[in-house]
């Protein structure tokens, strides 16, 4: 039996307005794959023949296991908002790796998966091909999960201290949102400046500084999204901003637009809703 599991919206901008044309599920994973895999997420949709909808994602700190036609593979963390455009009828199913939680399937630094997709039978008993075959043929999500249980506990690793404590990091940035530098993580982790970049480096695939940043235009971005009129000075000062100007220009650079506009869309969003 899976579980299905309410999760924010984990980066998918305008996410309100994305729910009207796809259905967003997530999964537990099974206890013995806890450590390791976060959930696991299935995206599906059915839109006109004319119409397409691109959905702006903005990165997290976690390796995804793709199932999707013509491109299963693994992918590094990414750096930098991208667009999914949905077209027609269709399906990916994804596995959510912790962060740190897809190194000890591989032994590889996972920077090294940056540009670089992984195939999928490096790291599950399972090749692309027939992932997509039993995942996507699939009649039942539940069906889906466990397929892909079966194939990651074929090649479960021991567990890894180190892979643990990056995620616990990451878990600790989430949770304190007044962590604004790399130097509050090493004093409360009592870890050297550059032990934490080798192990971000190996573990994670990005760098703890652009961890803190991304997290923070995240959950301003899911603020944003409830559709409240927002003090953006306030939300700024509560992310660990000490200075508006910074925070606009993170903001418009990881996501493409102002605080300002993207706030004014999300009401009009769901103003029309």
């Amino acid at each position: 039996m899976t579980v299905q599991i309410p999760k924010p919206h984990m980066g998918m901008l305008h996410a309100l307005e994305g729910a009207k044309r796809f259905q967003l599920t997530r999964h537990a994973p099974a206890e013995v794959l806890a450590s390791f895999v976060k959930h696991y997420w299935i995206v599906s949709w059915e839109l006109p023949d004319q119409e397409a909808y691109p959905q702006l994602v903005v990165p997290n700190p976690c390796v995804n296991l793709v199932v999707e036609r013509g491109k299963t593979a693994c992918y590094a963390p990414g750096t930098s908002t991208y667009s999914y455009v949905l077209r027609g009828q269709g399906c990916v199913f994804g596995v959510k790796f912790k962060p740190g939680g897809f190194y000890p399937f591989i032994r590889e630094p996972i920077s090294g998966l940056q540009g670089n997709p992984m195939p999928v039978d490096q790291v599950v008993d399972a090749s692309g091909d027939e992932l997509e075959g039993a995942i996507l043929g699939a009649s039942e999500e539940a069906e889906m999960v466990r397929y892909m249980e079966r194939c990651l506990l074929a090649r479960l690793p021991e567990p890894d201290a180190q892979a643990e404590l990056a995620g616990q990091i990451i878990e600790r940035i989430t949770e304190d949102r007044s962590i604004s530098k790399v130097d509050m993580i090493c004093d409360d982790f009592q870890i050297h400046k550059r032990a934490l970049q080798r192990l971000f480096d190996q573990y994670v695939g990005i760098s703890l500084k652009w961890v803190i940043r991304l997290l923070r235009i995240q959950n301003a971005a899911e603020a944003m999204d409830t559709g409240l009129r927002q003090d953006l000075l306030r939300l700024s000062m509560d992310l660990g901003y000490h200075d508006q100007a910074h925070f606009i220009k993170d903001f418009k650079a990881m996501v493409g637009q102002t605080p300002d506009a993207y706030a004014k869309l999300s009401i009009r969003s769901i103003a029309s809703t």
